[in-house]
């Protein structure tokens, strides 16, 4: 019987990177402060439920803005003698407030729009146009500085969760200013709280999918994408290896995945142990995209494979 562990560790340079996108959202934060501030003023100023409401997404903005600078920071931090893994959790935790905080603020903007709805108020339109055309200029300025001009977002949930708020503002500042025109050359002004409603239907909808992938990796549930079946036949189909049990497969964070697991092989000399090692962590790189393994060897079947390798364990 033999145990693999393969390390997966930090790069000076991943840090390096992990505090340079640190800046860029603290930068965003500043700005988003500053021109939720400016919303706000407006908002009352003009009597436009529709400006409060973004001003409010602003606000979450700006808490998951900090929360992914700080998640970001810690996640790109080394393993120590402690957290061997590292904080690439605390991402993953931020990812999961964040969106947890949107879906707050939208029950908050639905409560009330629906007052707003029985009894509509006059509204600046001017000050509604001006003020979302502002803001669409800045969420949009925010979300390509996450992006970084490209797709990195896409590959990392908290600065996916961030980019998405910045997004889904953007969306919201264009709902508004059509709601200015409409409300100028038609004094509908029950579009206002219309318009809320959108906001914070279209907060939910950009919230859930972070919401449900960062609590599927806390849980530590199998990797988006993945299926435990093909894992289990990718491994089997390594020449030498006969059986698989006992398998489990999960994200250290974000991106990194990680598995452990039981492999029967026949009765060799370690060196030929070896090779099968190698080769079933190459199926395991390439195919899934699991670079962080935790294999037994075992050379004949363990006792209790279809039930448990350990009192009070259940199969997997």
């Amino acid at each position: 019987m033999g145990a693999h562990f393969h390390p997966h560790s930090h790069s000076h340079a991943h840090f390096d990177r992990g505090e340079a996108t640190g800046r860029i959202l603290l930068i965003s934060l500043l700005i988003t402060l500053v021109f939720m501030g400016v919303e706000t003023a407006a908002g009352l100023w003009s009597n436009s439920l529709a400006l409060l409401s973004d001003a409010g997404h602003n606000f979450t903005d700006a808490f998951g803005l900090a929360l992914a600078a700080g998640g970001y920071y810690w996640a790109a931090k080394p393993g120590d003698h402690v957290r061997t893994f590292g904080y690439q959790r605390m991402g993953v935790l931020a990812a999961f407030l964040n969106a947890l905080l949107l879906v707050v603020l939208s029950v908050a903007l639905l409560w009330e729009s629906y007052h707003h709805l029985l009894a509509p108020e006059p509204i600046s339109e001017k000050i509604m146009l001006w003020v979302a055309a502002l803001g669409l200029v800045v969420n949009l300025a925010i979300a390509r500085s996450i992006s970084g001009g490209g797709h990195a977002h896409h590959h990392d949930l908290n600065l996916r969760a961030a980019w998405i708020h910045q997004v889904g503002d953007a969306a919201s500042c264009v709902g508004i200013i059509l709601g200015a025109v409409v409300i100028h050359y038609t004094g509908w002004v029950v579009i206002d709280p219309i318009l809320s409603i959108l906001i914070a239907l279209v907060i939910v909808w950009t919230a859930w999918d972070i919401f449900k992938d960062s609590l599927n990796i806390l849980l530590e549930g199998l990797p988006k994408g993945l299926r435990l079946a093909e894992v289990t036949s990718g491994i089997k189909g390594v020449s030498g290896v006969i059986d698989v049990h006992d398998l489990h497969v999960w994200n250290l964070g974000a991106e990194e995945r990680a598995l452990s697991c039981h492999v029967l092989i026949e009765d060799v000399p370690p060196s030929a142990s070896e090779s099968i090692l190698r080769d079933v962590n190459c199926v395991l790189q390439e195919r899934f995209a699991i670079h962080h393994t935790t294999i037994q060897f075992e050379h004949t079947r363990c006792a209790l494979a279809d039930i448990s390798c350990a009192p009070g364990r259940k199969a997997h």
